[in-house]
């Protein structure tokens, strides 16, 4: 290919050209107006053509092995990031790279002139580059997505897993949900490090708010009060409902002599007269003294 049809110095020519058509398609097409200004898609479309030139002008491989194409791919995974936090979907993300197509094939129809064949084997080249770049998108869409779903997940049990202190040294752990293995871990750390902060010598885990409880939940219970032991603390386990209470008879899970209480209240009761307290009416406190 000669320079006169070399595609970094078309691309070098004809920037502006491209540019205010590549801008005017994408606002065109937009479906999130007002999300990106014209002034940012602008910026960011104009970011991208330069490296692209660079990328071309360098190493065109439409594979993008290349170093040269290493500023371009961490530019779309950079706009493919932003573009999941501003609500984009998927196709919507790799519009960016495909709606640059059409300004770049007209621009190489006029410079190709009547060099058919020259002109077809460029755009099938510029297709298969631009087809990569798309792809490269949907991909670090992806997996910027995923690694904002389990960090939401993540921070989705710690919120369900709060530890708190009901009395010196008695803290209670409130369960709510399915306790599976990845949340028996998070719950076995948050009461671990709260019997630590806090002194602890008995530590309440209230289920009321597990809907079922299975061998395996009562496996997970079972490891949380070991561990807990370990550090010195007891466990009560309250919200034994008379369903929960049969399901656990009917599994044949032995408990051991672990306290179990219907209520958080009656939980309370024990821990307390367990630390040396107790809770009563202020009338029968004033006739004790």
């Amino acid at each position: 290919m000669s320079d006169q049809t070399d595609l970094a110095n078309i691309l070098e020519k004809n920037e502006n050209t491209i540019l205010a058509a590549w801008v005017e398609g994408q606002l065109a097409g937009a479906s999130r107006q007002g999300v990106i200004s014209a002034g940012e898609l602008k910026e960011s479309s104009r970011a991208f053509l330069s490296a692209f030139a660079k990328a071309v002008k360098s190493d065109y491989d439409e594979q993008l092995d290349g170093d040269a194409w290493e500023p371009l791919r961490a530019h779309l995974t950079a706009l493919s990031r932003e573009r999941v936090i501003q609500g984009f979907s998927p196709a919507e993300t790799a519009t960016f790279i495909f709606s640059l197509k059409k300004p770049l094939f007209d621009v190489l129809r006029k410079d190709f002139g009547k060099d058919s064949a020259g002109l077809v084997d460029e755009l099938w080249k510029l297709t298969q580059t631009l087809d990569q770049l798309g792809l490269l998108t949907v991909e670090a869409y992806q997996a910027t997505r995923q690694e904002i779903i389990e960090r939401q997940q993540q921070e989705l049990l710690d919120l369900t897993t709060p530890v708190v202190r009901l009395w010196d040294s008695i803290v209670a752990l409130p369960l709510i949900g399915t306790l599976d293995s990845e949340r028996t871990q998070v719950v076995m750390e948050s009461l671990l490090d709260s019997i630590v902060e806090n002194e602890a010598a008995i530590a309440i885990i209230d289920i009321t708010g597990v809907p079922t409880v299975d061998t395996l939940v009562a496996q997970h219970l079972l490891k949380t009060v070991a561990a807990a032991r370990l550090m010195g603390a007891e466990c009560i386990i309250s919200g034994i409902r008379p369903q929960i209470a049969q399901t656990i008879v009917h599994l044949g899970v032995d408990l051991g002599d672990v306290v179990t209480k219907a209520t958080l209240a009656e939980a309370l009761k024990v821990a307390l007269k367990r630390v040396g307290l107790a809770v009563g009416k202020i009338s029968a406190l004033k006739q004790d003294n």
